[in-house]
């Protein structure tokens, strides 16, 4: 844990339809002093949404050589790269040539971000899979972030349906291929 990080725990009902998963979580996330909720939120919800056996998050922002989140096989070899907010170009290309997979999940604008990769060299660009929510969802669902969480993650028809401590929120869950790049 990262000096002055915050703990905070999520009780996650996760249902997943459109992948066929439902599972009971207890995740303790670290929220590092220069972390906002809405990217701490992000992370969680990467990890709910591409949750798989062998799903972790890595040790935080002071570990530059892996992603936010990140799933290895019993053998422990990198199946999946999962990085969260912004990250640039670089990192893309080395996460996609370590991985099986890679996703980006952000909770800034899609199309800002995209416009940074533009031009820029990236291991199968075409195979990256860029998510992200509706404008504000992030921000306005972690204002009602405390330090121990009851999280409730629907999601249907890349309709994700969440529920935070007694709110209730909803958001399209945007898909964005990069093989545009």
């Amino acid at each position: 844990m990262a000096a002055g990080a915050t703990m905070h725990t999520f009780d996650v009902e996760l249902a997943d339809i459109d992948r066929g998963v439902y599972e009971q979580l207890s995740l303790r996330v670290a929220r590092h002093p220069s972390e906002t909720g809405a990217f701490m939120l992000t992370r969680v919800l990467a990890y709910c949404l591409e949750y798989e056996t062998g799903i972790t998050f890595s040790e935080g922002i002071s570990t530059t050589d892996e992603p936010a989140v990140l799933v290895r096989d019993d053998t422990g070899r990198l199946t999946a790269w999962i990085e969260v907010g912004a990250p640039d170009a670089e990192r893309l290309h080395y996460g996609s040539r370590l991985a099986d997979r890679t996703a980006v999940y952000t909770h800034r604008d899609p199309v800002k971000l995209v416009a940074t990769w533009t031009g820029k060299r990236i291991h199968d660009a075409a195979d990256i899979a860029l998510h992200s929510f509706d404008p504000g969802f992030l921000d306005r669902a972690a204002a009602f972030i405390e330090r121990r969480n009851a999280l409730t993650v629907s999601v249907t028809e890349r309709r994700l349906y969440l529920e935070l401590n007694g709110t209730a929120l909803e958001s399209e869950i945007v898909d964005q291929a990069l093989d545009a790049l």
